[in-house]
């Protein structure tokens, strides 16, 4: 089905809206010097319900809607592990590490390897995640968005890819680079009311097109009695296989999901990643940054049913009357040049397939509200660090404040021009959901280990850090060598067993912290590092608000596990 020009009158209308928003919330009182504050942490003024709206519009993406829809297509029910575990990893960040980042007065997460290990040990992992923002978050968003518009807008060819690219990267620098993150986060409140109204219209349709009367329970019931194996929370090893033959037990294998390495990239990217940590920081006081952490367990609950689903339906849409899917049965937009089903289609596919005139523009504007709200985060943070972590200490001590937002505004624009150039050199990826999960988990582990011990054991010191973090790429490496056959044929191949990707994350983080332990009681003879951090049950201590919160989103999630084990 065609875009009509009602649909592009919408996306237009959404576009002219979101850049007037960002714009209006940049503006500087008259005679008002914008500070470093007011840029990259909104003058510390954001409300709750804006920071809960924030943190979500952050974290969803095209790597969601198009990279999760696409492992939904290929898995099941059991990838919304990732959201429905990431409800109860915000509660552990708002109660336990929000509380030291605010009292400690954190523009940046590097900031706190500076106060709590060294300025070396900082700048370090100030460059890392620099490059991991540049060259992995902005690339994959570009080229997951820009892959979905050539769905739902060209011929699925690859003919606007590049056009795509360059529309959503102009787009989200239109209001970021000059407002910061005041305009990001009040443009996000906009952007995640968008995503999700046009996620569950797209979800809506796309059951109702299961049941014979259009109704959407009767077509859930319908998709359900279709694939109840892919209904499973808890994958056994061939249990579930892919499109393309894969085992999907080794990239969600079994009880790690709960208790294992699903741990390290949750408390990770919720903890420690600067571009979800930032709005937080941002927080009117502690109080308000944990309701507004609240907020978004309450909604990241609701998530699977926006991109998750609608991957479901796609699959049982394109399989025979026998259930099964194949290349013989799926739409041929589903087949890469080499004849391979590409899960990521599912997405677009339902889009382009089975949304009608008008609700198409407000879908392709939800689409894109996911993707620019992340890219604007993205462009914010890294700015944020290299201004804050790199050029203010080292480059410009003595930086003025025009001076300060002037840097981070060339630091935005020189890291999209960049990831501009990358993205189309990306490729196709399977899923590209998982194959990020699978790579940022190489380096993760270490540096949650750096963290965790940092904020809670105060005998971790500074070299300790350093060596933690040198040793964690080759210890996940290590892990690695089995599962990518690399020994394979050869003497040691005995030595490496082969281990869900999962796993080895979560075998890094032991190994890592256990190094930093021994070295730093070792080094520190058993005493307490100087710059360990004192705590106190004070310190830890949540509202009411807070308390029922939690304990109502723990319920639920007992209760999901439950019904879909």
């Amino acid at each position: 089905m065609e875009f009509a020009i009602l649909d592009y009158v919408i996306f237009i209308a959404y576009g002219i809206v979101i850049v007037s928003i960002g714009l209006w919330f940049s503006r500087t009182k008259k005679g008002h010097e914008r500070s470093a504050e007011d840029y990259f942490l909104a003058g510390k003024s954001l409300p709750w319900w804006t920071i809960g709206a924030s943190l979500i519009a952050a974290n969803i993406s095209a790597e969601q809607f198009i990279g999760m829809s696409g492992s939904g297509f290929a898995i099941g029910l059991a990838i919304a592990t990732y959201e429905w575990m990431a409800a109860a990893t915000l509660i552990i960040v708002g109660k336990y590490f929000l509380p030291i980042f605010i009292e400690k007065k954190l523009f940046t997460i590097p900031e706190f390897l500076e106060k709590r290990y060294s300025t070396n040990l900082k700048s370090i992992l100030a460059i890392f995640w620099i490059a991991l923002f540049v060259f992995v978050n902005l690339t994959s968003v570009l080229y997951l968005g820009a892959k979905a518009m050539d769905t739902i807008l060209g011929k699925a060819d690859g003919s606007m890819l590049v056009y795509s690219i360059i529309g959503l990267a102009m787009f989200a620098a239109a209001y970021s680079l000059w407002g910061g993150l005041s305009a990001v986060a009040w443009t996000d409140l906009v952007q995640v009311a968008l995503l999700i109204i046009g996620g569950l219209v797209t979800t809506f349709i796309a059951l109702g097109h299961l049941s014979p009367d259009g109704n959407v329970i009767d077509g859930f019931l319908v998709l359900y009695d279709s694939v109840p194996e892919k209904f499973s929370m808890i994958l056994s090893k061939g249990e579930i296989i892919t499109p393309n033959g894969k085992d999907a037990y080794w990239d969600l294998p079994s009880l790690s999901v709960l208790v294992g390495g699903m741990w390290v990239a949750n408390i990770y990217y919720w903890g420690f990643n600067q571009y979800i940590i930032q709005r937080t920081l941002a927080a009117k006081s502690l109080k308000e940054s944990q309701k507004g952490i609240a907020f978004a367990a309450f909604l990241k609950l609701l998530i699977p049913l926006i991109v998750v689903i609608p991957g479901l339906v796609a699959y049982v849409l394109n399989s025979g009357p026998d259930g099964i899917l194949s290349s013989s049965t799926v739409d041929p937009t589903f087949l890469t040049h080499s004849g391979a089903i590409d899960n990521d289609r599912a997405y677009p596919w339902l889009i382009s397939t089975f949304i009608p005139v008008g609700l198409k523009g407000l879908v392709l504007a939800a689409l894109a509200a996911a993707i620019v709200s992340s890219l604007a985060s993205m462009l914010n943070s890294t700015a944020t660090i290299f201004t804050m972590d790199l050029y203010k200490p080292f480059i410009n001590p003595n930086a003025t404040n025009r001076q300060t937002v002037k840097v981070g505004r060339i630091t935005a624009a020189t890291a999209l021009v960049i990831a501009v150039m990358i993205a189309p050199l990306l490729g196709s990826l399977p899923q590209a959901f998982q194959f990020i999960q699978e790579y940022t988990g190489i380096v993760s582990p270490g540096i949650l280990a750096i963290f965790i011990l940092g904020l809670f054991w105060k005998k971790t010191t500074n070299n300790a850090a350093i060596w933690g973090a040198v040793l964690s790429i080759p210890i996940a490496m290590i892990f690695k060598v089995g599962s990518k056959g690399w020994a394979e044929g050869t003497a040691l191949e005995s030595f490496f067993p082969n281990l869900a990707w999962m796993n080895q994350m979560g075998l890094t983080f032991i190994v890592v912290a256990l190094i930093i332990m021994v070295i730093s009681y070792i080094e520190g003879k058993g005493q307490n590092d100087e710059k360990g951090i004192p705590l106190s049950k004070s310190l830890f201590a949540t509202s009411p608000s807070f308390n029922i919160s939690a304990f109502v989103i723990m319920i639920i999630l007992v209760v999901l596990y439950s019904v879909f084990w």
